[in-house]
């Protein structure tokens, strides 16, 4: 898990699972897993991101980062995805 962004609206947080065993030979590696969760703080809402819309996010984000984004910027990038959100965020 690794937190990528966190500003006042938006947090964005990568998940990478490994699917391969340290000790198997590389030509039986399975292929890394994981998305992307973006929680909307002023919703209190989250969505997680897996598969080819994880990658169309990847992209998007680092067509973004090239032209070097302010907080505004970004936010409103990410608020694109917001309507996707539906997962209420729980705290425990």
């Amino acid at each position: 898990m690794h937190m990528l962004y966190n500003s006042d609206n938006f947090a964005v947080v990568q998940f990478v699972v490994s699917g391969q065993d340290e000790s198997s030979p590389e030509e039986n590696a399975v292929p890394a897993r994981g998305g992307y969760e973006i929680v909307d703080k002023s919703s209190r809402m989250e969505l997680f991101l897996d598969g080819a819309l994880a990658e169309h996010f990847k992209l998007g984000v680092e067509a973004l980062i090239e032209t070097s984004p302010g907080v505004e910027e970004m936010d409103a990038f990410l608020a694109n995805y917001t309507t996707l959100a539906h997962q209420p965020v729980v705290l425990h």
